[in-house]
């Protein structure tokens, strides 16, 4: 069931997720101002955070692949090399994932459909 806000209700809500949003933009620049050294953990999470995603989002993609029938998970592996060639390559995030995407796509509705 859909809630319906009146005017002064949705004024609030837009202004209060308007302020978090801020919020959450401007707070690393006050904790951590430019002329000063970030904490070491900072730096450290700041280090080893970004490949941990990576493999964790590998991971993900891969959950609910059946390697026992199939295409064997041909065309995700596929892919993924291609992300890894292409972001080798070019070192262009948005290029790697696009062409990673594009090329899946194909492979799954064109030539193992």
């Amino acid at each position: 069931m859909a809630v319906r806000l009146n005017a002064f209700q949705a004024a609030v809500t837009i202004l209060v997720l308007a302020a978090g949003t801020q919020l959450t933009r401007w707070l690393p620049f006050w904790l951590f101002p430019e002329n000063k050294e970030p904490p070491a953990v900072v730096t450290y999470l700041g280090r080893v955070l970004p490949p941990a995603c990576m493999g964790l989002l590998v991971v993900y993609c891969l959950r609910n692949v059946d390697w026992l029938s199939g295409a064997h998970g041909v065309p995700e592996l596929v892919s993924i090399a291609a992300v890894a060639a292409l972001h080798r390559w070019k070192n262009n995030v948005l290029l790697s994932i696009a062409g990673g995407t594009a090329l899946y796509m194909f492979l799954v509705q064109a030539v193992f459909a």
